[in-house]
């Protein structure tokens, strides 16, 4: 017993993804550098880095248990989580606070913790569950499997949509359509969900999202036009990025941001502070790291040993993906104003937790994708 317990902690310490790991880390130590800057001129912002570090630990701690774990039992496990994240999303859509300041009631306050996003959950037992189905489906189970894929998949996305979260809405959409298009599904399909998908866009622009999310939306494309909301948060975003230049005005020393004419750049327009303080070469350099990152988690998923462990990744990835391009984009310009926080760097605890958990299923795929020998001795 003793021999077979050290060779399995001897295996899993060869085969775990130190270079997956010590990205992710990296990008989180800089997250908490830019926060700390961010949140200088903030009379609790010492009291908002150090709950920032604290999601952190947890989230490492978090990753490092789920990497333990074999991700092909996340397949049962998987099915408990999904029905308490939907009886959570359930709770939060009745009971969930957050319209005055977010403008969804999207939240739900944990004492000691504080604030939790019930969604974010739901992102990874959503793809988690739907993986199962789509493994079923390439390996040629279609009939109920497809009906079960759609149907699982339509009850997380309409509960945040009835939540008038358009940005987290726009998440498992994006997720939806990605893991439909690697599964390979007949064209037929996703040309229904593409069409099905048309008028819900228009009920939900109707009937769902309300003025101030409409507003992000139409300003997006003449940020000019609003001086007082939406279209000020755009330009004083790419103003105060595009005054960095090249090296930017040095860490804690930049005009804008520091004087608070960024709003939530601790959240939202985090980027904007890395564009502002370290300049391209900085913004580079973060960029760089998040495409590296997300490079290897493709790389994990093309090399995964089954189609499970493959799909999981590479759900997991596109919610990653789809965060770090909107995050980006909105801060530069280029996409609207969709309050999706920047992975791994903006303030947040349930976000954080949730991308390190979504980082510990992918060590755990990692890990796994040979036969090796903490495979075959489990």
């Amino acid at each position: 017993m003793y021999s077979v317990e050290k060779t399995k902690g001897i295996s899993f310490i060869k085969s775990f993804d130190y270079i997956l790991f010590i990205t992710v880390l990296t990008l989180s130590a800089i997250g908490l550098v830019v926060l700390y800057s961010a949140t200088l001129s903030f009379e609790n912002g010492d009291s908002m880095v150090l709950k920032q570090g604290l999601a952190l630990a947890i989230g490492i701690v978090m990753a490092l248990v789920i990497s333990l774990v074999d991700y092909k039992d996340f397949k049962i496990i998987g099915i408990v989580f999904y029905v308490i994240s939907v009886v959570l999303l359930v709770y939060v859509k009745f009971r969930g606070v957050g319209a005055e300041t977010w403008g969804s009631n999207s939240w739900m306050q944990i004492p000691v913790f504080g604030s939790f996003q019930p969604s974010e959950i739901a992102k990874i037992t959503f793809i988690v569950v739907i993986s199962t189905f789509l493994e079923r489906i390439k390996e040629g189970q279609g009939g109920k499997n497809i009906a079960k894929f759609l149907i699982y998949s339509a009850i997380p996305i309409g509960l945040v949509i009835l939540q008038n979260d358009f940005g987290m809405s726009m998440v498992f959409i994006f997720v939806f359509f990605v893991m439909l298009f690697i599964c390979g599904l007949p064209y037929k399909y996703m040309l229904g969900a593409f069409i099905a998908a048309i008028p819900c866009g228009v009920f939900t622009w109707i009937f769902l999202l309300n003025d101030k999310r409409r507003d992000r939306i139409r300003f997006f494309f003449n940020p000019e036009d609003d001086q007082s909301n939406a279209g000020f948060q755009v330009l004083r975003s790419i103003r105060a990025i595009g005054s960095g230049q090249i090296f930017g005005k040095k860490l804690f020393q930049g005009i804008q941001t520091q004087r608070g004419t960024v709003p939530v750049k601790e959240s939202d327009f985090i980027f904007t502070v890395i564009g502002e303080e370290l300049g391209f070469i900085g913004s580079a350099i973060v960029v760089i790291i998040i495409f590296f990152l997300l490079l290897r988690c493709v790389y994990i998923a093309k090399n995964s040993r089954d189609l499970y462990g493959s799909f999981l990744v590479t759900g997991l990835t596109a919610m990653m993906g789809f965060n770090f391009v909107e995050n980006i984009g909105m801060n530069i310009g280029i996409f609207p104003i969709t309050g999706l926080p920047l992975p791994f760097v903006s303030q947040g605890g349930s976000a954080m937790i949730t991308n390190y958990i979504a980082i510990g299923i992918i060590l755990s795929v990692s890990i796994r994708r040979k036969r090796s020998i903490f495979n075959s001795s489990q």
